[in-house]
């Protein structure tokens, strides 16, 4: 899994990076967690607000720093929306 940390490199930037790699550690998974500061990367993928949070190349979050336990959630739910639905590979 990849997150990816879309903003400036403002302190709410690094804010929602530290807690991202905490939800990371709570959730039990493997991730990369990294950090864009390219504006015209953002702009492609239609970030208009930051901080914002891009898992596997979606953007799932955008505009305010999240909360440990918020990340947590999207976290796991994008993790059950990649499963099968029977539960097979």
């Amino acid at each position: 899994m990849l997150i990816e940390i879309l903003g400036s490199g403002c302190p709410k930037c690094f804010e929602t990076e530290r807690r991202a790699r905490q939800a990371v550690k709570l959730a039990g998974i493997e991730a990369d967690v990294t950090h864009v500061t390219d504006v015209r990367a953002m702009a492609e993928r239609g970030v208009l607000a930051t901080p914002a949070v891009a898992i596997d190349g979606a953007v799932k979050l955008s505009g305010s720093v999240p909360s440990v336990a918020e990340l947590v959630t999207v976290l796991i739910n994008h993790l059950a929306a990649a499963e099968p639905p029977d539960g097979t590979d």
